[in-house]
């Protein structure tokens, strides 16, 4: 049986981790190396590394930071945030990453996805897609950051980058982001019932029933969550016993 994972989602700006509200208040957590280090010792499945400033200051990712990251902690690693060609991309996997997040440049360029998908596998492609609420069961994809809206459901975005090949969508809410409320189920569901690649939901974890929840209602793939992890002691392999104890299959 396949086995779901748990995934801690970082967020950088700079040389600093930090936690957001509605992709919009940012609150500072501390050094990156470690806050990896104390995920590395708690044996999480895999990380997720954002950096939410690449993209407006039209960069890539540090990979000096995603060297000192990669060079302290041996758990797989995905990185996203600013990423625009497949030469960053090289250079991204060769500091070390596993897979490599796209989202605004994936957008506004999609043959971005197949470029990746085809030079390193679709594995490798991770396409992430950041939803707004807009009307009663209604979403919306936002860019840049929760700013600018694409006129683009969830849906239909999330089926177009599996078409071009990417091998993983990641799903956040910005809406529930940093609510620590629960998942939007809802929203993830508009995704997992019309794609077949993995979905990691996240954004609005607050207690390990919501890992639960959103594994059976939902269906996805794996669960991605900051907050519950940085503001609570709950830890992920606290919730990976939830979802044992829940008959749902998990990495322990």
């Amino acid at each position: 049986m396949l086995k779901h994972r748990v995934l801690p989602l970082v967020l950088l700006t700079g040389y600093n981790v930090v936690k957001s509200i509605n992709f919009s208040t940012y609150r500072t957590l501390g050094n990156p190396i470690t806050i990896c280090r104390v995920y590395e010792s708690r044996g999480v499945d895999e990380l997720v590394l954002l950096d939410i400033r690449a993209t407006v200051e039209k960069r890539g990712p540090n990979l000096d930071i995603i060297r000192d990251i990669s060079g302290e902690c041996f758990m797989p690693l995905t990185i996203g945030g600013g990423i625009t060609e497949v030469e960053q991309v090289r250079k991204i996997l060769r500091a070390g990453a596993d897979k490599v997040a796209v989202n605004s440049s994936a957008v506004e360029n999609p043959k971005l996805i197949s470029d990746i998908a085809r030079e390193f596998g679709a594995q490798c492609c991770v396409v992430s897609i950041d939803a707004k609420q807009v009307g009663p069961g209604s979403y919306e994809v936002y860019t840049h950051g929760g700013k600018q809206p694409t006129g683009k459901t969830p849906a239909q975005w999330a089926r177009e980058a599996e078409a071009l090949g990417a091998g993983e969508i990641l799903l956040n809410s910005i809406d529930r982001d940093g609510s620590m409320q629960g998942y939007d189920i809802e929203l993830i569901k508009s995704v997992t019932d019309v794609v077949s690649i993995p979905v990691v939901a996240a954004s609005g974890a607050g207690k390990p029933e919501h890992f639960s929840e959103v594994f059976r209602e939902a269906h996805v793939s794996a669960v991605a969550a900051a907050s519950i992890f940085h503001f609570t002691s709950v830890t992920p392999m606290e919730v990976k016993r939830e979802l044992d104890a829940n008959g749902i299959a998990v990495r322990m």
